[in-house]
């Protein structure tokens, strides 16, 4: 079983979106290991997006993700970065495809709504700046054998 970390942004938080993004996840059938409500300082939001700093866009992104709480949670199930990715759909509202969160919510290539991992490695690098291994609960839904 494959995890991945899921932030809701700011800007999704500010405009009322946390439900219906969750709600998107959990119908497709993904499992919820973790979920927290929190206000990302600048520490936490320089360990996330480490990979980009020195670019451009790093410290308008730092800015924008320490500018309000987020959501935070790590999902599981079978190829969920890649499942996850897909539901988010592209980086670039412009680009995403209606359906895709970012395709029914996003504006803004600077402000769209969602993150996820968009590897194993950077969910295992992303997941412990948010949770604590003990924060992450593992169980048995029944349900699972039928998705």
């Amino acid at each position: 079983m494959e995890r991945t970390l899921v932030l809701v942004k700011p800007d999704a938080v500010q405009r009322g979106l946390i439900g219906k993004i969750i709600t998107r996840f959990e119908e497709k059938g993904f499992q919820t290991a973790g979920l927290k409500f929190l206000w990302m300082d600048e520490k936490k939001a320089g360990r996330l997006y480490e990979p980009h700093f020195g670019k451009a866009f790093y410290e308008p992104l730092v800015n924008y993700m320490t500018s309000g709480p987020i959501t935070a949670m790590v999902l599981e199930g079978e190829k969920v970065i890649e499942q996850v990715r897909n539901m988010m759909g592209a980086t670039n509202p412009q680009n995403a495809s209606p359906g895709s969160i970012r395709g029914d919510f996003a504006t803004r290539i600077d402000h769209n709504i969602v993150h996820g991992s968009d590897s194993p490695e950077s969910a295992q690098r992303e997941i412990p700046i948010f949770f604590e291994k003990a924060e992450l609960v593992d169980y048995t839904k029944d349900i699972s054998k039928w998705i």
